[in-house]
């Protein structure tokens, strides 16, 4: 088939790489040209601007976005409605919120334009192992597009998951997910790492031992014990954790249906621990100790520990009952 990707970012780039692999045709765009001079040396068609990318496409004009979820997609929409026609396709491949795929679907509709959100999983390892993807939109409309998602997924990679917004909802499940264990696997290891039998253990070994029959093995753990590999004690990274946006919205989905969701909840929660220095919430913890237990707190100033009150009786902030701490 023939097709449009707009956005040849690291994912962007190795999808249109993986259809010309197939011999589909594919015609890209990017707003930095040097990305699009380089794919056309891999056999793209390129265009530099967005007349030029419609023109070159055939009818229907079959157009995958694979760019930043939120105001950049919606601005690169609002520009290719008035170059579009009806019957045209416009795949969305980000990592979009399902509710903006529902407002987008409900306003190209009105123009004859068929909308379908694709949630995409395979980051980097895509273009060897195929996409994940998950198609939310019309039945007719996926099942005209299935050669292309052929192409991308691996076997069994592909699923129609009903109508607008649900291949993007399943994908924010599925990062939830993903959120939960990794922060499982994060906490699991720091224990292994603290316990009195760390400095026996090579991480990397065990992460390979787990790979091999154990009920936890997975590619996520298969990806640990490469970082592993590489540097046992992760020396070289910073516990700096961004988050792209589905965990929030998975989050208050839970909230919105009254499903409970502790483990995703607190592995988002920990993401945003991990930005801060100095967690006020913790200093508020450590004041408290002190103040009802005498225990001691960590002063930053002379950067030393010192015990704020002494062994024995601590004078309680109630006044009307005595506390031994």
């Amino acid at each position: 088939m023939k097709l449009g990707i707009i956005g040849l970012g690291r994912m962007g780039k190795n999808m249109a790489k993986r259809l010309l692999k197939d011999n589909h045709e594919v015609v890209v765009y990017n707003r930095t040209k040097e990305k699009v001079e380089d794919m056309v040396k891999k056999g793209a068609i390129g265009a530099f601007s967005l007349e030029e990318f419609v023109e070159k496409l055939d009818n229907p004009k079959i157009i995958w976005l694979m760019l930043p979820a939120g105001e950049i997609t919606d601005d690169t929409i609002n520009k290719l409605i008035p170059l579009l026609k009806k019957g045209d396709i416009i795949i969305d491949g980000a990592n979009t919120y399902y509710k903006d795929d529902l407002r987008r679907s409900k306003k190209l509709k009105e123009y004859g334009i068929h909308y379908i959100d694709a949630g995409v999983s395979g980051g980097i390892w895509g273009l060897k192992e195929g996409y994940c993807t998950m198609i939310g939109g019309e039945k007719e409309i996926f099942e005209y597009i299935e050669p292309i998602l052929k192409t991308l997924a691996p076997e069994d990679g592909y699923l129609y998951c009903g109508p607008n917004g649900a291949g993007h909802f399943v994908k924010m499940i599925h990062n939830g997910i993903e959120y939960g264990l990794m922060e499982a696997y994060g906490e699991g290891f720091e224990l292994l790492k603290a316990s009195e039998y760390g400095k026996y253990l090579n991480l990397h070994d065990v992460a390979h031992l787990w790979n091999h029959g154990s009920v936890i093995r997975s590619w996520l753990l298969e990806l640990l014990e490469n970082a592993f590999k590489n540097d046992d004690n992760l020396e070289e990274i910073q516990g700096y954790v961004e988050d792209s946006g589905e965990a929030r919205w998975t989050v208050l989905e839970a909230v919105e249906k009254g499903v409970s969701i502790p483990i995703i909840s607190n592995s988002l929660f920990k993401r945003f621990q991990s930005r801060q220095k100095d967690v006020f919430s913790d200093k508020v913890v450590a004041a408290l100790r002190k103040e009802f237990g005498g225990h001691a707190v960590y002063d930053k100033t002379q950067d030393i520990k010192k015990s704020i009150a002494g062994a024995g009786e601590v004078k309680p902030a109630n006044p009307h009952e005595k506390y031994k701490g």
